[in-house]
């Protein structure tokens, strides 16, 4: 079953509160924990009532702070400024959290009422697909033919499909109850695999209560015996007539506005509320700030129980029809009248064996950037591993610090001179006055560290003296801290090449049991999913052996990352099409694999176009579980990966996360020079993830040893 739903329509008064409730209610009695979430609510200061409906009424434990993700305000304020990512993560963040606490998260997309309609519809796309949910599509069918609604619904779709959302169902909602027959032809005829549904018009649902107007005009309550603020005003009239001409328009449920000086009127509405004759009306509404006249006030007081509510307000006729025209009718946690009608028309017209169907079978496997580096953070941030950063003086580091600290990512080390890295931070304006920083050439472990490295290298007529000098490098010492357990992993290469960031670690880390070659991935976050792709940073000219180990780590580091591993060893043959040197180390190097993972999915040699392209793949390699549907893409050579995850990253806009090395017994990783303070951010977290995996198998193999 897909663990969320994104409720998202195209303009207001869809009835969107209708389709939520009916989704609450089908879900509620199949997830025992239940969570909503609104990412964009109207107001801060007001409650929203969807929040307070759905909390009530299916007694949701989650506290209504955690049950939005910012205001119109906020979003307004970020987008307009430039910084929607930080809206979006904001946004994201609110929904993970419920995410750990619930098993099913309902989401219901914004209102239409703060921003154009267009950017919203954009805006609730791109929400969905990356928080990961399959699209409940509501559309309005008031005042629509069928062609307007097919244009409306075809045009959703397209927006929806172009952000990379998976499509659950689609609502038409508010169907005229005479158009049904003509729109039900639609349903019969719809296209899509996805499910079409019709609801009826439910007048109820669309008409504010008396309760609601009051509130919403401030108004006064003259006469209600309490009960009767919750009839609905299905329509209203203006009163301007003398009471003969005026009685013959009056409809039932109709909300009477006039001045409090028509005395005729109002004795004409109470009359109708004994006449068999007339149809009875919702209520009065006095304009004009005038009280009633005595007599007319003595009279209704004679009556044991007023039988109309009637109201006083201070603004002009006109206004007060204006302010009514425009209130919105919501459903209240306590009218359980109108939850009761909502329900009633969801299931009566919604198959709901259907509908549930659709959400067992139908999930998103989407993975944003947005997300993939969300997930990064909040995995490092799990179980806090120590890092230390060699480059302590790089502005861009000292940023990433600053940020890493203040979301408790990791614990760091800085290394280099600590009065120049402390001038530095106090001329960038940071907050890192609790930063530990370390300068190699006066530290109390040089010597230790100096022995050490004597130790591990004097086999190679290193002496304790050019010990002593080589271990004054930032990289040296950095890389001995982590091998000596005093730091779980380290980050470099921002003004550092990669050979001098990583040279250390293949002199005393070494490579881990079983491993042959150290290599590296790049994650490769496309707008809607993550691949992995290895090797593009460290082997020039890989042999079959290597190639093997290098498709073999980069699948354990892809399942570490969340990314379930689909293995294409690349050439540019597919199968048995072409021959030659080149196609046979790729021959060799996939039997290899295949026979020390016999539990990996693999294929090659296959060509990129058919491992990515499932069309494609039909036609070359018919058959393959790995074709069309390759996540890890491992290059013959360095030449080939390099060229391609850069062509890749610069023509599809992809974000490249990496080099991440893999292989070592310690994470060591390697930063490009050009890299960002994001990239250092997330290169950070998948260090201290790197080190969360190792001491985990660190202590099943300690509980295995205890066991034998």
């Amino acid at each position: 079953m897909s663990r969320s739903i994104y409720i998202a329509t195209m303009e207001r008064d869809s009835g969107k509160s209708l389709v939520l409730l009916g989704v609450m209610e089908l879900l509620s009695h199949r997830v025992q924990r239940l969570g909503f979430l609104r990412p964009v609510i109207r107001d801060d200061a007001a409650r929203d009532s969807d929040i307070e409906l759905v909390r009530a009424h299916y007694g949701l434990r989650q506290p209504y702070e955690a049950s939005y993700g910012a205001s119109y305000e906020q979003a307004r304020e970020l987008v307009s400024s430039g910084r929607q990512d930080e809206l979006l993560k904001q946004i994201l963040d609110r929904f993970k959290q419920l995410q750990r606490q619930c098993d099913f998260i309902v989401c219901e997309g914004t209102d239409y009422t703060g921003v154009a309609a267009a950017f919203e519809f954009e805006f609730n796309a791109e929400l969905a697909n990356h928080l990961g949910c399959p699209v409940l599509f509501v559309a309005n069918g008031q005042e629509k033919s069928r062609e307007q609604l097919v244009e409306v619904l075809a045009a959703a779709r397209e927006e929806l499909i172009e952000s990379s959302c998976t499509m659950l169902a689609t609502i038409v909602n508010r169907v005229p109850r005479a158009r049904l027959p003509e729109f039900q032809q639609l349903q019969q005829e719809w296209p899509h695999e996805d499910a079409l549904f019709l609801i009826a018009e439910q007048p109820v649902l669309s008409s504010p209560t008396i309760g609601e107007v009051v509130d919403a005009l401030s108004a006064e309550i003259i006469y209600s015996d309490g009960e009767n603020l919750n009839r609905d005003a299905l329509g209203y009239k203006i009163a301007a007539m003398q009471l003969p001409n005026f009685l013959d328009h009056v409809e039932e449920g109709d909300l009477i506005i006039c001045p409090a000086d028509r005395g005729d009127i109002i004795l004409g509405c109470l009359a109708t509320t004994i006449s068999e004759h007339y149809p009875k009306i919702a209520g009065i509404v006095l304009t004009g700030g005038l009280q009633l006249a005595p007599q007319l006030k003595r009279l209704i007081d004679g009556v044991r129980r007023p039988p109309l509510p009637i109201l006083l307000v201070a603004g002009d006729t006109y206004t007060t029809a204006t302010r009514i025209h425009a209130l919105r009718a919501v459903i209240a946690p306590r009218n359980h009248r109108k939850i009761a009608a909502a329900l009633g028309a969801f299931e009566a017209h919604v198959d709901l064996r259907r509908l549930e169907h659709r959400i067992e079978v139908v999930r998103s496997e989407n993975v944003t950037p947005l997300m993939f580096e969300y997930e990064l953070v909040e995995r490092a941030k799990a179980d806090r591993r120590h890092i230390v950063l060699p480059e302590g003086v790089e502005e861009r580091i000292l940023r990433a610090a600053e940020i890493l600290l203040r979301r408790d990512v990791v614990d760091l080390t800085l290394l280099g001179d600590e009065e120049l890295i402390r001038a530095r931070i106090m001329a960038l304006g940071l907050d890192l006055e609790h930063v530990r920083v370390i300068h190699p050439a006066t530290s109390d472990l040089k010597d230790q560290f100096a022995q050490t490295y004597h130790e591990l290298r004097r086999h190679k007529g290193i002496t304790l003296e050019a010990a002593a000098d080589t271990l004054a490098d930032v990289s040296y010492f950095g890389t001995m801290m982590v091998h000596l357990g005093l730091a779980d992993g380290m980050v470099s290469g921002s003004i550092h090449t990669t050979a001098h960031t990583i040279r250390p670690a293949f002199e005393f880390i070494k490579t881990r049991p079983g491993v042959s070659i150290v290599s590296s991935v790049m994650f490769m976050c496309l707008p809607d999913h993550v691949l992995v792709y290895g090797d593009c940073a460290i082997n020039p000219n890989p042999d079959a052996r290597q190639l093997a180990d290098i498709a073999i780590s980069s699948s354990d580091t892809a399942r570490m990352f969340g990314v379930e591993p689909r293995v294409a060893m690349l050439s540019y043959s597919t199968g048995q099409s072409g021959k030659g040197a080149d196609v046979e180390v790729v021959q060799e190097a996939t039997r290899i694999a295949r026979q020390l993972r016999p539990d990996l999915p693999i294929e090659g040699p296959i060509q990129y176009d058919a491992a990515i392209d499932a069309s494609v793949a039909r036609t070359k390699l018919p058959g393959s579980e790995v074709a069309g549907r390759a996540t890890v893409f491992i290059f013959p050579d360095l030449n080939t990966g390099n060229n391609t995850y850069k062509a890749v990253q610069r023509s599809a806009g992809a974000v490249a996360v990496g080099p991440v090395l893999q292989g070592l017994n310690k994470p060591v990783n390697d930063l490009s020079r050009g890299c960002t303070v994001t990239d250092i951010v997330n290169t950070v977290a998948i260090t201290a993830i790197q080190a969360q995996a190792l001491q985990r198998r660190l202590d099943d193999r300690g509980g295995q040893s205890r066991e034998r």
